[in-house]
């Protein structure tokens, strides 16, 4: 199964995540995809059957700069991505009022899509 692992971070503890998510789907025999600030156009050409988003959080509950390009243009472009399965890591700081909020914002355009959750969204407290 292809994976594409979508990722954004500040300082890069998310993009960490994502490229230890590579190590552990590859050992589980997956064929996993991971290039951060990627476009959309990158992402389907690698035709993934599953996504995994990797995000941090910022300001008041907002996705950092380097994955924002992606967020709109998968809002605007709708991609064909109906029946894949799906999940979103995110990590934010638990003493903010909106704790992980940039989990919402990436799980909210995939179930619009048709991403079926394979897992619960995780959040992580970093």
């Amino acid at each position: 199964m292809k994976v594409a692992i979508l990722s954004g971070s500040v300082y890069g503890a998310a993009e960490e995540v994502a490229r230890r998510a590579v190590e552990v789907l590859e050992g589980a025999g997956f064929e996993a995809w991971h290039k951060p600030g990627v476009a959309l156009d990158e992402v389907l050409a690698f035709a993934p059957e599953a996504i995994l988003v990797v995000t941090s959080t910022t300001g008041m509950g907002e996705l950092p700069g380097n994955i924002q390009n992606l967020y709109y243009a998968i809002r605007d472009r709708f991609p064909a991505w109906g029946g894949l399965a799906g999940a979103v890591i995110a990590l934010g700081d638990s003493s903010y009022d909106v704790f992980c909020g940039g989990r919402e914002q990436m799980r909210e355009p995939l179930l619009e899509l048709g991403v079926g959750e394979a897992r619960p969204m995780l959040g992580l407290d970093s």
